[in-house]
């Protein structure tokens, strides 16, 4: 139901998920998506879903270790749940109150709300422990909200999207570079997202040095959409170690990410209409 965002296309609220394998610089990419969209007037909250969390220190937060991940706060997930975390058995609660806690928990980062989620660190696509079903029902909430532009910087999978929640992802975007490792790791995520009835799924191609290797990524993926290719700068890097955002770092990269988040915009706004039309099923 898109009632909501008829008539008023600017203003609509676009949810962004972004994943792939660690190391391909996603949550780059998220910091540098995140920015650009509320440079364009966004009200934004970026999310960071991956166990690894380092969003805020990407978008430049002075002590980005003194926010703890929503996920380890163990007091609070107990009396959401009605489950102490890291126990077994027992029933919890498998959609917890979770509506206050952007306003609560969530820390503004020059004009961007960012919100710690974390994820679990052990695996197991089964685990219904009380911190996941938090968690999961922390982004669906997210992910419902109409206010909000939302960027998603998840682990390297779409462990926190479930068949519920996919509808109201507008592109799940799969970053890669140069690699046959990471390459393989798209594959994968694609695979998923498609079993799941997510089908809004591109590519960006980062870290990339010629045209050589934007060819390469492009014949290795050629079942997905590329919705750009963000340049190699190693003033992101430099940006990273002195512990300043990655949003200004490079201007050349600023301008690519701003690009691909126009695009994604253009495209979600072009197909609206499309869902306002009853599905045959």
């Amino acid at each position: 139901m898109c009632e909501h965002c008829g008539g008023h296309g600017p203003a609509r609220a676009i949810k962004l998920a972004v994943t792939g394998k660690g190391g391909v610089g996603k949550t780059t990419i998220s910091a540098l998506m995140a920015r650009a969209l509320h440079n364009a007037g966004r009200v934004v909250l970026a999310i960071d879903a991956d166990p690894n969390t380092t969003l805020l220190a990407c978008m430049g937060h002075p002590q980005p270790v003194s926010v703890p991940p929503i996920v380890e706060l163990k007091g609070l997930i107990a009396e959401r749940t009605g489950v102490e975390p890291g126990t077994s058995g027992g029933f919890f609660k498998i959609n917890p109150r979770v509506e206050d806690i952007p306003e609560k928990y969530a820390v503004e980062v020059d004009g961007i709300k960012v919100l710690v989620a974390g994820a679990i660190k052990h695996g197991g696509a089964g685990c219904y422990c009380p911190e996941n079903a938090f968690v999961r029902a922390l982004v669906s909430h997210l992910l419902l909200d109409k206010k909000n532009a939302l960027v998603l910087d998840m682990e390297a999978g779409i462990e926190h999207l479930s068949r519920g929640t996919v509808e109201d992802v507008d592109r799940l975007l799969i970053v890669v570079e140069p690699s046959r490792a990471s390459i393989e790791t798209a594959q994968r995520i694609n695979k998923l997202a498609q079993e799941l009835g997510l089908h809004h799924i591109s590519v960006i191609g980062n870290k990339i040095k010629s045209d050589a290797e934007k060819d390469f990524l492009r014949e290795a993926l050629s079942e997905i959409e590329f919705a750009g290719f963000v340049p190699y700068d190693e003033k992101l890097q430099q940006a990273e170690l002195a512990g300043r955002p990655a949003a200004g770092a490079s201007r050349a990269v600023d301008d690519v990410v701003a690009r691909i988040v126009r695009r994604i915009e253009e495209n979600t706004h072009s197909h609206e209409h499309l869902h306002n039309h009853p599905h045959p099923h």
